[in-house]
């Protein structure tokens, strides 16, 4: 029998009998059998969660499996970084804020934008685990802007519509 997941534990320590790599769409989950090197197991959280480098599943067997972010195509981006900040915050776009970099999830449309504006955004595969939503925790749900780029803009099920001007 297939053991469960219904809990996550936050910023677990171990000891952990397996541990996945996840990437960051990965790591929103409510309902999905994961296979890791100490198992396969079934998720069943009481509700879509956003998991974090560092959580860990609580097994109905006792186990513990350690969720670790996956490397993942991004793009590293450098230049002018509160301006560069704002652009990409006015997209909606999940991003990682370091002093001296911010790094997104490769998109091509968001690169040429970047580089109009004096970027140097250079992809790299690297772990991406962006700022959270308000208040430092949770992830921030992207919108359609109804551009015919065609491409995805961090959306997910939670989508929600509202207008303002992007232009």
């Amino acid at each position: 029998m297939i053991s469960h997941a219904h809990s996550v534990t936050r910023k677990a320590t171990g000891p952990f009998q397996g541990e996945i790599a996840l990437d960051y769409e990965g790591r929103l989950l409510r309902r999905k059998r994961l296979a890791c090197d100490g198992g396969d197991f079934l998720v069943d959280l009481p509700e879509v969660t956003s998991l974090n480098d560092g959580d860990a599943f609580a097994l109905s067997d006792g186990r513990s499996i350690v969720v670790h972010a996956a490397a993942e195509p991004v793009l590293v981006i450098t230049g002018d970084l509160p301006r560069l900040a704002w652009h990409i915050g006015n997209r909606h776009t999940p991003c990682r804020i370091e002093p001296d970099r911010l790094i997104i999830r490769q998109d091509h449309v968001l690169e040429a934008m970047l580089r109009q504006l004096g970027a140097d955004p250079q992809p790299a595969l690297l772990p991406f685990s962006p700022e959270g939503g308000a208040y430092g925790h949770g992830r921030t749900f992207g919108h359609d802007h109804g551009d015919s780029h065609g491409h995805d803009q961090g959306k997910h099920h939670h989508e929600h519509s509202h207008a303002h001007d992007h232009a």
